[in-house]
């Protein structure tokens, strides 16, 4: 309805109330009877009003609710968009539409109740202000009904980059309930371009550079079920800050005289990089959280579909190191799972590196939290170490100064016959530099290129979905630019000391990484050297000086818990991980399960698993990359580069390659190397990985070269290939399962009138890899029972050889049978004895059996075994079973 036709004539609108709508049809109307009722009881406040409801294009009959109500009220007024296009645009429609001399926007669940409106009213007059804004962060504020703990910490951290980047001080700016003088709403809701949630924050800002006073006044306020707010929209918010941010204008004021030109060119070029570094760090951020926005969207009961068994490990990993530190046990082992031998957590992939300073966050918000931030941000945090680490060694003015695009000296010494390509390549590589020089951000983008291939290819996204000690490697481009400091020569205590102290909290992230790490840090600088002696003669007295001193800097760090893995209780000598671990040479060309171009159906027959998919590049970024090195090749840092991922990749094929179009094989090179120790525990595909932030270089090298060409048309060209070789390698966002609920006997602590000090809980069919939702139940209840069995790595047999799980015994795999048969076999006198005897080495208190497949032929075995029926208590059959574990004494 056009604004026009409501104004009075005086104009004298007093309030104007905008209520955004999508998809409300079940609430709107009582929201608006609410409003309306209120302004009407006091007519001597309020005089006359309107109230605008802009339908944001919603599928349901939120506009015919909206309609009715106008139709029975003429200050009730209806604005439609044809199309949903998001809070800040159904804002800026209302806010536009409106008349008032006051303007009040609220949501349409009204979790702020409208009679707050009073509060607010009375503030803005009293403090002179141009808004008055709700905030739940005041410490005068009733909040009546909380969101979900997760939720409200995302938006207490989200408010701190708010408060960063944008309206410092304003400690809520999302409350949906905000009182605004009127002209001055409408000027900056026109001002305004945003067009999702984070319009409040661009208003505000546009109040707060326009010296319009701001007021947070307290409020009440409920959460209310149905909020339109996904895990994706704070995303979206992040990105939209970011294009606020950059669409700053430039306040410093600086001088542009003759004295001071030089410095402020410096000035504006460091602003401009930091700005793109920060952009660019805040997209990998986006990345990462658009990758899990289903497991944000319902932490409480999503899984990662692809995840297996490892989710629940990982979560009791950070659960039951959090648990230690609060009860001052040792973070090295728990004795909650494998009853009553208990597991070895430095021989497992515990993270104490992150589990340990994350321990707050697993007490406070849970462990399930814990794992989306370590897989979130962990994998953004690893983008960002490898896009600063390509900027300041390969993409940077002062890298390309160093050695990457001027002649070096393989070109030098190639003689007369080819020193005009020489030149010609020496005139593109100061083209180049000349930019950087100049303060493009050109290198900061083409860094970003290499950072994303490095972070997100498929082998990285395949580990993500349950191995974040693959995913977190922040820590290993920090370590490579140490190791290239050293070979600088000019501080090597110092960096040796450094070293030390980075490759020592790596171990404590994860050993296996390291280890690839410095196969490929090895492999880059044999080919190195190779390709340039004179480099080489430089720098192998100050590496080898000062890998020495990060050796006696990280060794007495590390010897204590290195001793308790690999000689305390429950420590292992090699793993059996089974056969065909190596990489298929086709897994190479064809596209992961969770690429854009990619199927299960091709990708799995190539894998172990869906978290093993360590190769899967695709042949047209491999296509692209062979024509990068042919054209390249004289160049030492891109032919080193390629060599080191062709041995990466050659080595990953394992012992024995197959011959491609027959059915024979030929030794390969992880023959001598995989029966050497510690690598023999090695899965030889993931040797693959070290190829991601080597492919990531070399395309962040071409993009460099590309950016400099003075032909527009073969720029456009690079560009087009540089695409169709990504984009069908685009991850897709991780799928989600809903995890199976935890059952009242455990939850409401029904099993502690089972267990007496010292039992177990015997849980069918018994935890291991294949089944392990026991470890989520523990991790709930902050381990309260031990468990029998379990998933984690443990000794086996006369050579303690590692293993996953507990050691197998007749009546867990009695048990599995059935489980996965549906049928009972023959159960005689000898069955039950041992039962009995493995319930005694258990220490078994209760034997439990939830609810599953074949629950009725378990229940029938169980019975049979134990000569005694089952129970239903608290959603699962029990079993009494503790007058079978000598000495025992049962609670009460």
């Amino acid at each position: 309805m056009p604004a026009q036709g409501r104004r009075s004539a005086d104009g004298g609108i007093r309030l104007s109330v905008v209520v955004p709508a999508y998809n409300e049809a079940e609430r709107l109307l009582p929201t608006l009877h609410a409003v309306r009722d209120h302004l009407d009881a006091a007519p001597g406040r309020w005089g006359s009003w309107e109230l605008i409801v802009v339908d944001d294009g919603s599928t349901d009959d939120t506009a015919a609710v909206a309609r009715e109500a106008a139709a029975g009220d003429p200050r009730i007024h209806v604005v439609t968009s044809p199309e949903n296009r998001g809070k800040g645009h159904a804002l800026r429609q209302g806010v536009l539409a409106s008349y008032g001399s006051r303007v009040l926007v609220t949501d349409a669940d009204l979790a702020t109740p409208v009679e707050e409106l009073d509060h607010l009213d009375t503030l803005l007059t009293d403090r002179d202000a141009s808004a008055v804004i709700g905030s739940r962060a005041h410490p005068d504020s009733r909040i009546d009904v909380h969101q979900w703990r997760g939720r409200e910490w995302l938006g207490r951290a989200g408010n701190l980059l708010i408060q960063a980047v944008a309206v410092p001080g304003l400690r809520d700016t999302q409350c949906g309930f905000k009182l605004f003088d009127g002209e001055r709403a409408r000027a900056a809701f026109a001002a305004s371009v945003l067009d999702g949630w984070a319009i409040d924050v661009e208003i505000l800002r546009h109040f707060r550079r326009s010296d319009w006073p701001v007021v947070e006044a307290p409020v009440r306020w409920s959460h209310r079920p149905g909020s339109k707010v996904r895990p994706l929209d704070y995303a979206r918010v992040l990105g939209e800050l970011v294009r606020l941010r950059a669409a700053a204008p430039d306040r410093t004021g600086l001088r542009t005289d003759s004295r001071t030109g030089l410095r402020t060119g410096l000035r504006t070029r460091l602003r401009t990089h930091l700005r793109t570094d920060l952009l660019i760090g805040l997209l990998f951020c986006l990345v990462s959280l658009v990758l899990y926005q289903d497991l944000w969207a319902d932490l409480d009961r999503g899984y990662l579909a692809d995840a297996g068994q490892d989710q629940n490990q990982w979560e009791w990993f950070f659960a039951v190191t959090a648990d230690n530190v609060v009860n001052l046990r040792n973070p090295l082992f728990s004795h909650a799972q494998n009853a009553p031998d208990g597991v070895n957590l430095m021989a497992n992939t515990v993270m104490l590196g992150l589990s340990l300073p994350l321990t707050p966050v697993t007490l406070l918000l849970g462990p399930t939290v814990t794992w989306a931030i370590v897989l979130t941000f962990g994998l953004a945090a690893t983008a960002i170490a490898w896009y600063w680490l390509i900027v300041r060694r390969i993409t940077g003015p002062a890298a390309r100064a160093r050695s990457g695009y001027r002649a070096g000296s393989r070109e030098s010494r190639a003689g007369s016959r080819e020193s005009g390509a020489g030149s010609r390549e020496s005139g593109a590589g100061s083209r180049a530099g000349a930019q950087g020089a100049t303060g493009g951000n050109g290198h900061r983008w083409a860094a970003a290129l290499g950072a994303a291939v490095a972070a997100f290819a498929p082998p990285m996204i395949s580990h993500g979905n349950a191995h974040p000690n693959f995913l977190v490697l922040f820590v290993i481009p920090l370590l490579i630019d140490r190791a290239l400091r050293l070979c600088e020569g000019r501080r090597v205590v110092r960096d040796g000391i450094v070293l030390g102290l980075l490759a020592a909290y790596q171990i404590f992230i994860g050993e296996e990484p390291l280890l690839l790490a410095a196969m490929g840090m090895l492999l880059f600088a044999l080919f190195y050297a190779l390709l340039d002696r004179e480099a080489a003669r430089r720098s192998w007295r100050p590496l080898l000086r000062g890998t020495g001193i990060g050796l006696a800097v990280c060794l007495p760090l590390v010897a204590g818990p290195l001793a308790w893995q690999f000689f305390g209780p429950q420590s292992y000598s090699g793993v059996l991980h089974g056969s065909e671990t190596y990489n298929s040479p086709r897994a190479f060309l064809e596209f992961a399960g969770r690429s854009l171009l990619g199927t299960d159906e091709r990708a799995d027959p190539l894998a172990m698993n869906r978290t093993e998919q360590n190769a899967f590049y695709g042949w047209p970024l491999i296509a692209l990359i062979a024509g990068i090195v042919i054209q390249w090749w004289r160049r030492t840092l891109v032919a080193a580069l390629a060599l080191t991922a062709g041995a990466a990749a050659l080595l990953s094929l394992g012992a024995e390659i197959p011959v491609p179009l027959t059915d024979h094989t030929v030794p390969g090179p992880w023959t001598p190397l995989g029966k050497a120790p510690l690598f023999e525990a090695v899965i030889e595909s993931r040797v693959a990985m070290i190829c991601a932030p080597v492919l990531g270089m070399i395309l962040a090298v071409a993009a460099v070269r590309l950016a400099g060409q003075p032909r527009r048309a073969v720029r456009i060209l690079g560009a087009a290939a540089l695409a169709a070789a990504l984009l069908p390698i685009v991850p897709t966002p991780y799928p989600v399962r809903e995890r199976n609920t935890v059952p009242a006997f455990v939850t409401d602590g029904t099993y502690r009138d089972y267990l007496g000090p010292g039992e177990s809980m015997v849980i069918v069919p018994l935890p291991s890899p294949g089944d392990a939702d026991a470890l989520h139940w523990q991790s709930t209840t902050g381990f309260r029972f031990p468990i029998a069995g379990g998933y984690f790595m443990g000794p086996w047999g006369p050579d303690d050889l590692g293993i996953y799980g507990a050691v197998p015994r007749h009546t867990a795999n009695l048990l599995s049978d059935v489980r996965h048969s549906g049928k009972i076999p023959d159960i005689g006198p000898l069955q039950r004895e041992q039962a009995r005897a493995d319930l005694r080495d258990w220490r078994a208190g209760v034997v439990v059996l939830p609810p599953q497949y074949n629950e009725d032929p378990l229940q029938e075995a169980l019975e049979t075994l134990l000569e005694r029926p089952g129970r239903w208590v608290g959603g699962v059959l029990v079993w009494d079973v503790g007058d079978l574990v000598p000495g025992g004494q049962r609670p009460g």
